[in-house]
């Protein structure tokens, strides 16, 4: 049986990035994790950055599979919009990694950290434009810009979901649906 060295020292990475961060996470631990040597780590990656884009670019993929399973086409453009982005913060929250990083962006403002949350927020961003560009042109939804439309929808939804609750018991997922809906999709003008 062949041994995938490489595997089993991204998930020794990824294990150790999710239980201490970025910035406590050291090539000694992984290898240590991973059961290997640390020269081996250095075969297949130059320094910890490159180990932890690797890990993180994977971890945007799964994200935007994740959102993109969610969209079921006999549904309206607002209901898969909704849909998929419950199920990309779902999956934030479903995913150790992404907590913890998330904290230690908050907390420590590690430049690699806030650099992989940059790149999270342009993914999540692109993925909601180009669904909007799509919806546009089918005529499901008025002409608008995309880019600005998509940061106004994710960070909404955000905004209900966790600033919300900060002093408020949290709003039911249809609630939430409803409010995208009132505020995005119909505005409050009669």
């Amino acid at each position: 049986m062949v041994i995938d060295r490489r595997k089993m020292i991204v998930d020794a990475a990824t294990k150790s990035f999710s239980q201490f961060g970025f910035k406590a996470t050291t090539m000694d631990q992984v290898a240590k994790i991973a059961n290997v040597g640390k020269g081996t780590i250095y075969t297949f990656f130059k320094t910890k950055e490159e180990l932890f884009d690797e890990i993180t670019n994977s971890l945007i993929k799964e994200m935007k599979i994740a959102a993109q399973d969610s969209i079921d086409s006999s549904l309206t453009f607002q209901e898969n919009v909704h849909r998929a982005l419950y199920r990309i913060l779902e999956f934030r929250l479903e995913h150790q990694l992404t907590i913890k990083l998330f904290q230690e962006g908050k907390e420590m403002r590690t430049p690699a950290v806030m650099d992989v949350m940059e790149r999270i927020e342009k993914a999540i961003l692109n993925f909601i434009k180009e669904k909007i560009e799509k919806a546009i042109d089918k005529g499901e939804i008025n002409r608008c810009d995309p880019e600005l439309t998509s940061f106004v929808m994710l960070k909404l939804y955000i905004a209900l979901i966790f600033d919300w609750e900060k002093n408020h018991e949290p709003l039911e997922k249809e609630r939430i649906a409803k409010v995208l809906e009132q505020y995005i999709f119909e505005g409050l003008s009669k």
